[in-house]
């Protein structure tokens, strides 16, 4: 069913439902200032290319285009995954509608889909976090479209979303895997002998080749970043913690939907003609539990058409209540719920508390500071705490910097041991700093540029690890980052002369990729 079909009194939900949810994030924009990530994104907006260490290209180029035409500030950058995020909403009500539901099943899973705290997260800063959500949306909108139209014109369609998806995060590889087992645990395995399914995989890896061959040319570079973030940054995950994990990033209303919607596809008569989306969202699932070191919030975009299935299942459990009234109080009941829940936990999810009130708050609410990597916390959660420091040591790279003799001045470069520091070095610093190089993720491929390591301003690190390569190393500042995480708090900077050999020559040896 298209649009165009829809009659005017059948509009409203999707016109209203993700309007709030722009309207959520177009007010939350400043937040707590630029994020971590986002300095790194923007860094690479200025290499473009078909790759990069962690991540496809989909998103940078994306990103280009929003700097190229709006500019970079904060509310363009953000205007983004905003639009991405209202426009998951809007999808989420439309696979209801698809599935059967009326007004109330699509109200209501559009509603849980505002009131999800993991949502709420991620689309408040620029990532490709939230264009994924909207790609695993759209594919199992397209997935759904097949049961009206199985023509080859749809399968294409899928495959496109799912190239384009892959793009943007591997990670839709995963629902690559979870749509073969769905096809084959279902009736639809009667698909897999026409044309569409492998005429979807082959537009898919089509779309996908220029990064595949990108990552072969250059040694397959996110292999390592993967096994080196899973062995030494993030924090090991237990089945049982991982389904736990699932309760935390939705809260406990979201969750009893997305359950309820697991049931309907999967057992509800109503689901029968739907529960190849079901087992997609099991095996999905199983895969991230059994894998040790999958992080919850990796199963996000799954809940996109669980949500909404869990619209269709209340809204015929309800239906079975006799009296209007009756039904009409469990749908109040049931609005109110998301309504409360979300509010009480979208200051874990956004930035909207003043920082010494957010502390106050998550102490009263028993919330203690979390992160998924294997580093010390202070006040805040990572999330937070990441998008804090930036502006402070940007300040003092120009102190350093302008503490130089002249003639050091002009032969002098700037070396950081993350991409979030040589990111807000490159950003916030324009213009007034020598250029930044780092051997963190893409920066290494990037290399030392025309640094040739005669004056290096150093940003953290120890000085006798420094004192191996260059003739002297002097600590001249200490960057004081307030709220930002501890390991970049109190940190030493450093002036290094005369590198000992050749830089070039000796940057594989500086790689650091996780």
């Amino acid at each position: 069913m298209s649009i165009s079909k829809l009659k005017l009194r059948d509009l409203w939900p999707f016109v209203l439902f993700p309007g709030l949810k722009l309207l959520v994030h177009l007010f939350t924009i400043p937040g707590y200032g630029i994020f971590r990530d986002e300095l790194y994104y923007l860094a690479c907006t200025g290499r473009l290319g078909w790759g990069y260490v962690d991540q496809p290209p989909l998103s940078i180029f994306v990103l280009w285009l929003v700097r190229s035409v709006l500019g970079e500030s904060l509310w363009a950058i953000r205007l983004v995954p905003a639009l991405a995020g209202a426009a998951t909403v809007f999808l989420v009500g439309w696979i209801a509608r698809q599935l059967g539901g009326g007004r109330l099943a699509q109200a209501l899973a559009m509603a849980a889909a505002i009131a999800a705290p993991i949502y709420l997260a991620l689309d408040h800063f620029y990532s490709m976090n939230a264009l994924d959500m909207l790609f695993w949306a759209a594919a199992a909108s397209v997935l759904l479209r097949l049961r009206e139209d199985d023509g080859l014109r749809t399968w294409l369609l899928l495959g496109v979303v799912l190239g384009l998806g892959l793009n943007n995060k591997i990670s839709v590889l995963w629902l690559g895997f979870g749509l073969a087992a769905g096809l084959l645990l279902t009736e639809e395995r009667r698909s897999l002998k026409t044309p569409g399914p492998w005429a979807a995989a082959g537009v898919a890896f089509l779309l996908f080749l220029p990064h595949l061959t990108w990552q072969a040319v250059n040694g397959f570079p996110t292999l390592e970043f993967i096994a080196n973030a899973t062995g030494r940054k993030m924090v090991e995950v237990s089945p049982l913690q991982f389904v736990g994990g699932q309760v935390d990033m939705l809260r406990f209303g979201v969750t009893g939907l997305a359950l309820l919607g697991l049931v309907a596809l999967l057992v509800f008569p109503a689901g029968r003609f739907f529960r190849f989306l079901g087992w997609i969202y099991v095996a999905v699932f199983l895969l991230l539990m059994l894998n040790g070191s999958s992080r919850s919030e990796y199963l996000a975009p799954a809940y996109t058409w669980l949500l909404a299935a869990g619209g269709l299942g209340f809204e015929r459990l309800v239906g079975r209540i006799p009296r209007p009234s009756w039904r009409l109080v469990a749908g109040v009941l049931a609005f109110g719920w998301l309504v409360a829940e979300g509010a009480v936990v979208a200051p874990f999810a956004l930035p909207i508390l003043p920082v010494e009130s957010y502390v106050a708050y998550a102490r009263k609410m028993g919330v203690a500071p979390s992160t998924a990597e294997r580093k010390e916390l202070a006040e805040l959660p990572q999330f937070y705490a990441d998008m804090h420091g930036w502006e402070e040591k940007v300040a003092a790279a120009r102190r350093v910097v302008a503490n130089l003799p002249e003639e050091d001045r002009a032969k002098a470069c700037l070396f950081t041991l993350s991409y979030g520091v040589a990111g807000a070095l490159e950003f916030l610093g324009r213009g007034e700093l020598p250029p930044v190089v780092s051997g963190h993720n893409s920066y290494w491929l990037w290399g030392p540029g025309g640094c040739t390591g005669e004056v290096v301003v150093i940003m953290g690190g120890d000085a006798q690890d420094h004192a191996e390569h260059f003739a002297s190393v002097e600590q001249v500042d200490t960057v004081e980052c307030g709220y930002c995480m501890p390991y970049e708090n109190h940190q030493p900077i450093f002036v290094a002369r005369d590198f000992q050999g050749d830089l070039a020559e000796a940057w594989p040896g500086l790689k650091h990729f996780g």
